[in-house]
């Protein structure tokens, strides 16, 4: 890569968590990649899937508008969502993706599409075009089919898979982790964002054998119906569990939400995940502690300070960048 385009920066998940990583990313300089879980089926991703037989949109469209350079009224059209009609609960930015891919036969050629109309920098990819279903073996037992059903379930999650069981990889996904001088995992739900991506063979081959720097950023709260009572490390297992060892580093909120804003979540069953730092050194993972709370009425991670972390992380797998940092001391 030249040095004027950065270092090349992978981020993979889904939904909200990765659109804050992105948010913040696009900042910097840097060539960034943002590789998407396809296996959302609820809300109007769901209804278009089952509908149009085309890949879920949302997660996708999440991240296009967070990497967006476009106007402002340009990007709300773009997340839009209706509230009447038979339109009811889908977004614009949903149904552009859908009539484009109707158009061409061809999903990425409409993820393109929009991304040019939103003056997106980077590129965002699916982690494989197959149709996947993703399946929870719960530790009762129970099998639950379906990402939207997963939570609902309101059981315990022992193992995750898809259906098929080995899809292939997008060939321009697993390029671009080869070619990253540094790979993101998260944060985002653990079990129906993050690790999807890592049931894909060649992802996670990919991410394995890959020599660039590689980072977890771990969730801020806990998800009912998924990770309740994870600490920091309990979701660094689950990875390890699914995909085996893949990164070096854990990036861990350390910073306590205010009371009212706790109380508003312990509503909702959902608590801070504990920053147990000490079981992460002792398992061989690097903890990386700092305050990446926003200021505002939601406990996620404010996305220019975590931004400014990972640059920092990623300056010493790019030289180019660390002489950059160096001199703005």
């Amino acid at each position: 890569m030249s040095d004027h385009m950065g270092p090349k920066i992978v981020a993979i998940g889904g939904g909200t968590g990765l659109a804050s990583v992105l948010r913040g990313l696009k900042y910097h300089r840097c060539d960034l990649t943002a590789i998407v879980t396809v296996a959302d089926d609820g809300g109007s991703s769901g209804r278009l899937r089952r509908d149009m037989g085309i890949l879920p949109p949302g997660d996708i469209r999440n991240c296009i508008l967070a990497l967006a350079h476009a106007e402002p009224d340009m990007t709300a059209l773009f997340n839009h969502r209706f509230t009447k009609g038979e339109l009811k609960g889908h977004n614009f930015g949903n149904l552009f993706l859908a009539a484009m891919t109707e158009m061409t036969g061809d999903f990425q050629v409409a993820v393109k599409a929009l991304s040019s109309v939103l003056a997106v920098k980077g590129r965002v990819l699916p982690a494989t075009l197959c149709d996947v279903t993703l399946v929870a073996e719960m530790e009762d037992g129970s099998i639950v089919h379906g990402e939207y059903n997963i939570p609902e379930a309101k059981k315990r999650i022992s193992k995750l898979s898809l259906v098929p069981d080995s899809p292939i990889a997008l060939d321009e996904a697993v390029a671009e982790i080869e070619a990253a001088d540094g790979i993101v995992l998260g944060p985002g739900s653990l079990f129906t964002s993050v690790i999807p991506n890592l049931l894909v063979p060649g992802i996670r081959r990919a991410i394995k054998t890959s020599n660039a720097r590689k980072l977890y950023i771990c969730n801020i709260m806990t998800q009912p119906g998924e990770t309740d009572g994870y600490s920091a490390y309990d979701h660094v297992k689950a990875i390890e569990d699914h995909a085996g060892r893949l990164f070096t580093h854990v990036l861990v909120n350390t910073a306590t939400a205010p009371e009212e804003i706790a109380e508003r979540y312990r509503v909702e069953g959902r608590y801070q995940v504990k920053a147990d730092t000490a079981a992460l050194t002792a398992n061989g993972y690097t903890p990386i502690c700092g305050d990446y709370l926003t200021r505002g009425d939601l406990a996620r991670h404010e996305s220019f300070r975590l931004a400014a972390s990972l640059i920092e992380f990623f300056a010493s797998a790019f030289p180019p960048l660390r002489r950059d940092l160096a001199m703005t001391d």
